[in-house]
């Protein structure tokens, strides 16, 4: 069984992930996110489950790396998978995208990811996995589209990170992996795309999410997986 942190656990697919990995007996996992409201609320009536979970409010951008790391510890004394769910998206031309909308991009599609593993080296279990969630968009040769273009600039850096750290990792048995994801029914997604329906929810988006970071640092590592059904 294992030690999990997912950060975005505030709502949609972060939080049907925190679900997820709960269901399953065994498992500790620590969650956090800007607002723990809508999850918190989730697991009132999941008491069953409440016991394997951890939640703490954090928000990546302005939150320390340290300091989160501090709450981790607090509850887990080594870290086994790491899934980087949270993301912040802007849907704005480009030729309206501010700098302060780029910066707020960057700094929690990819900085504050850099900097969270960075700090939590020390927690790694030995053969610990690191989930990267990025996007479609953000995948070299995929399909674009207009209005978000910092968005998706900011997840080929992460798929690019998650290269570089694997390599770099090797040597303390981390695995990094990144799903590219398409297209899945939530409010990030109805922000870019309004009135598109999604093939998939979700909890169902999670299911196979859980799987993978349980079991596919296995058979890979360093590699950037297109997960899509539609895309949008």
């Amino acid at each position: 069984m294992a030690n999990i942190v997912i950060s975005g656990v505030g709502k949609g697919l972060g939080a049907a992930l925190l679900l997820a990995f709960a269901r399953e007996q065994g498992h500790s996992i620590v969650g956090f996110s800007r607002n723990t409201e809508d999850i918190l609320k989730q697991l009132e009536s999941q008491q069953d489950i409440q016991s394997r979970v951890h939640l703490f409010p954090a928000d990546l951008v302005h939150d320390s790396p340290e300091s989160i790391v501090s709450r981790v510890s607090q509850h887990l004394s080594s870290v086994d998978i790491l899934i980087n769910n949270a993301g912040y998206l802007v849907a704005k031309p480009f030729a309206e995208t501010t700098e302060q909308d780029f910066d707020a991009i960057f700094n929690t599609n990819v900085k504050s990811v850099y900097f969270l593993i960075q700090k939590l080296l020390p927690l790694f279990a030995q053969n610990s996995h690191i989930v990267n969630i990025g996007s479609m968009g953000g995948l070299q040769g995929s399909k674009k589209f207009a209005g978000i273009s910092a968005y998706s600039i900011s997840k080929g850096a992460l798929a690019t990170l998650s290269e570089c750290l694997a390599e770099e990792l090797a040597h303390l048995k981390i695995s990094v992996n990144c799903l590219a994801m398409g297209a899945v029914q939530t409010e990030m997604l109805a922000e870019a795309f309004p009135g598109f329906k999604a093939p998939l929810q979700p909890a169902e988006m999670a299911e196979f999410i859980k799987d993978f970071a349980l079991n596919a640092h296995a058979y890979m590592n360093g590699k950037v997986i297109p997960l899509s059904l539609s895309t949008p």
